[in-house]
């Protein structure tokens, strides 16, 4: 067997494997021996076929897998052997003439290998990056308070609608004329809220109402969509064909939606019980949550700017024809290579990227600890019930959510890679100049 490598230009390689007889005939002899012990042929008892009709049969497809596997595991074994730094996967050269497995003895396969580029990262306190601080606003922590508020409140009575009521009436079915229709639905207790009606005019109705009142409503004006006409008539959606959208609705309950007020109550349902005793501590415990988030933000625009920078000052190439005929292969049948070659330059940016995370992380040893891991992944899950308004869930509660994330392969992957890669733009952060730059969330926004 004899192994081959021709260099193409800097970027791209071709390795060529030469398999001969002696390399593959015992391992096909085996497998023919194998396919006999199992091969059920009409006319003779199983295993006993003659080994000229299995080979018949047989060969040239047990040759092809044989040989097929032999260059592959050689291939493999030579990039590794060799410490060949590639990019995407080894790709059949696109001279790789036909093998004919009837005749041929010897073969002679050719692979096209893209080939990392070498990068020298040569970064320090004078190249500088910018760092932006966010200024907070009044305006923000009105907006974080009323949130908390909002997420808390609830309706309560009132002597008639406005813009943010709910409506609870008697629907009664209507014919076109608005007189009562024989035989026609009747829905107690239903519940409108303004907000949601669709139609304005059909939304003025409902405002300024009071309990008592009587009106027409067109339910498919509205509510056009069909499963919520549907969930307020307590049909399915198939039988609205059967209802005359026209109801009367009869006022039986008004009711506004109102924040919650700033008291105990409140207090322990956002951050925990007695956590927060006070306005002026609520107001304290607001401030720190806007300066740890407005400090996730600039850290997060931080390594974008990063990124964007180091990818011009590094002015990395790629073997661009390479990888998009490997992108091409690897999703043939998903994308054309029209598709993939307009999507390629999104795909480079991010290759190069992590090009030079890997050769930061190789350098610096950075390696990921189940205790970062377990870390992350509590971090995550409370950030996910924050999201709904559940900050004071206990410890036990986020770390039964969080064990349920380290259990999917694929989260941990990505978990391992986000951990990996702060811990390559923190080192950035302490080896290259900061150019710190104080701004209003608005201009932040318009970065």
């Amino acid at each position: 067997m004899n192994i081959v490598r021709e260099d193409i230009d800097s970027l791209t390689a071709t390795i060529k494997v030469q398999v001969e007889k002696d390399d593959y005939a015992a391992n096909v002899e085996k497998s023919l021996i194998d396919y006999r012990k199992k091969a059920n042929i009409n006319g003779f008892r199983p295993g006993k076929a003659p080994m000229s009709l299995i080979k018949k049969m047989y060969y040239r497809y047990v040759l092809a897998d044989e040989v097929t596997k032999i260059a592959f595991d050689k291939l493999y074994e030579h990039i590794k052997e060799n410490n060949i730094r590639t990019l995407g996967e080894p790709i059949p050269s696109e001279k790789q003439p036909a093998f004919d497995w009837e005749k041929q003895e010897n073969f002679e396969f050719s692979w096209d290998i893209g080939l990392a580029p070498e990068i020298d990262i040569n970064v320090n306190k004078r190249t500088k990056f910018p760092l932006y601080k966010i200024k907070p606003t009044e305006e923000l922590r009105k907006n974080y308070i009323e949130t908390y508020r909002s997420r808390q409140g609830k309706y309560v009575d009132v002597e008639q609608t406005d813009e943010k009521g709910l409506v609870k009436a008697t629907l009664t079915e209507l014919n076109e004329d608005e007189s009562p229709r024989e035989g026609g639905k009747t829905i107690e207790g239903a519940s409108i809220s303004v907000a949601l009606v669709a139609d304005k005019d059909e939304q003025k109705k409902l405002i300024g109402v009071k309990v008592g009142d009587v009106l027409t409503i067109d339910t498919q004006k509205a509510f056009p969509n069909e499963a919520d006409r549907a969930a307020l008539l307590h049909v399915k959606k198939e039988e609205l064909g059967d209802i005359n959208p026209l109801f009367q609705l009869t006022v039986t309950e008004t009711l506004t939606f109102a924040l919650a007020e700033l008291n105990q109550e409140f207090f322990n349902a956002v951050y925990g019980e007695g956590v927060v005793n006070s306005e002026e501590e609520f107001y304290q415990k607001i401030d720190e949550e806007i300066e740890r988030n407005l400090a996730q933000e600039s850290d997060y625009r931080f390594g974008i700017d990063l990124k964007e920078k180091l990818l011009e000052k590094l002015n990395i190439e790629l073997p661009k024809d390479f990888l998009i005929r490997w992108l091409t292969n690897i999703n043939e049948g998903k994308f054309t290579r029209e598709q993939i070659e307009t999507e390629y330059p999104m795909f480079e940016k991010d290759l190069k990227w992590q090009l030079i995370s890997n050769k930061v992380a190789e350098e610096q040893n950075f390696t990921v600890t189940n205790e970062e891991l377990e870390q992350f992944a509590m971090v995550y899950a409370r950030n996910q019930f924050a999201a709904y308004g559940m900050n004071f869930l206990p410890d036990e509660y986020i770390q039964r959510y969080a064990a349920d994330i380290l259990k999917n392969r694929d989260e941990v992957r990505k978990i391992q890679e986000r951990i990996i890669d702060k811990k390559v733009i923190d080192w950035f952060r302490e080896n290259v100049g900061i150019s710190e730059k104080e701004i209003t969330l608005e201009e932040f926004q318009k970065l």
